[in-house]
């Protein structure tokens, strides 16, 4: 197992943006539906977030990138909150849970090194569901993934 990546851990504590995340359940939901795109050894899932929304993403077993093509969005890096207007690139490290809120309908792609075929295989490869499973699965996804 390889040790865990420096600055997985963001500046706001993963208890807070859980805690976020759970209010967020309790509300009125939106419907995102993601667009799913693959090629040789990518994989990318591009998500339009509407205007007003605050939502959380998932972590992350790979470092990634991020792309916002359209719009406005505040997003908890790990060096903090950050509004991030497009056109924008961004790297991700393993780890990171995001939060964020869009003040503008707002296009994001992650962009990753995987050679699955299917959505489901992608999430198995590369997303975990909680940070004990991060912590257990981080450096055992190399099958698919390429990290």
């Amino acid at each position: 197992m390889r040790p865990l990546p420096e600055k997985a851990v963001s500046a706001v504590s993963h208890e807070q943006v859980l805690a976020l995340e759970k209010a967020l359940v309790a509300m009125p939901q939106v419907e995102i539906t993601p667009v799913h795109y693959f090629a040789e050894g990518l994989y990318a899932r591009e998500i339009l977030i509407p205007a007003g929304t605050c939502l959380t993403g998932k972590i992350h077993l790979a470092e990634h990138v991020n792309i916002i093509s359209k719009g406005r969005i505040s997003v908890l890096t790990e060096d903090g909150v950050k509004t991030i207007s497009a056109p924008a690139t961004l790297v991700s490290k393993p780890g990171i849970k995001r939060a964020g809120y869009a003040h503008e309908d707002t296009v994001w792609t992650t962009i990753h090194a995987c050679e699955a075929e299917t959505v489901e295989e992608a999430e198995v490869a590369l997303v975990v569901g909680t940070f004990e499973q991060f912590e257990l699965a981080y450096g055992t996804k190399e099958a698919l993934c390429h990290s």
